[in-house]
């Protein structure tokens, strides 16, 4: 049971748009987007930071499988699932998603983003030149490098409400390793 209520008609009135462009997308509004509704300002931070990530230069498939990863190390099931599904639709194999899960993936330039990635996540941002070289010899740009950031930043913000807040998950449930 989630510790906020779920909103979707009696969101705050700010949140109606969003919630009404999320509903689009997805065909459904997930739970999480109706927890995070009860902000106005935090719906609309975490649904623009969704638009301008998926408009980036690592791709859909990588940022999923960044996602899923990130989830696992933090034990979010609910991000697990929501971007398992996400990551095929993005056209990830479902074995490139448990691989990402894991934080492994048979592509050098995959496992290196996910390899740094997940070091951030574990150090608090406590990287050395050296790893950020990693990404640079596995060919990440400077711009890409602060993307992946973007990402993990916003993982872990998705993450930490579903954790906190007990969302259910309403997507196919994945286990966590």
């Amino acid at each position: 049971m989630s510790r906020v209520s779920l909103q979707s008609l009696s969101a705050p009135a700010a949140s109606q748009p969003l919630l009404a462009q999320i509903h689009q997308t997805f065909g459904a509004t997930p739970n999480m987007f109706k927890a995070v509704a009860n902000s106005p300002v935090a719906l609309q931070s975490m649904w623009a930071a969704f638009g301008a990530l998926g408009n980036g230069t690592l791709g859909a498939k990588l940022g999923e499988q960044l996602a899923v990863a990130i989830a696992n190390h933090n034990r979010c099931e609910y991000c697990l699932a929501a971007h398992t599904v996400l990551g095929q639709q993005a056209g990830a194999s479902a074995a490139e998603m448990a691989d990402a899960q894991a934080g492994r993936s048979h592509d050098a330039r995959t496992r290196a983003a996910l390899a740094f990635a997940l070091k951030v996540v574990q150090q608090r941002a406590q990287v050395s030149e050296a790893d950020v070289a990693t990404l640079r010899d596995s060919g990440f740009d400077d711009g890409q490098v602060v993307e992946i950031l973007a990402h993990v930043a916003l993982n872990l913000f998705t993450n930490y409400i579903n954790v906190a807040l007990d969302v259910p998950v309403d997507f196919p449930r994945v286990a966590l390793t």
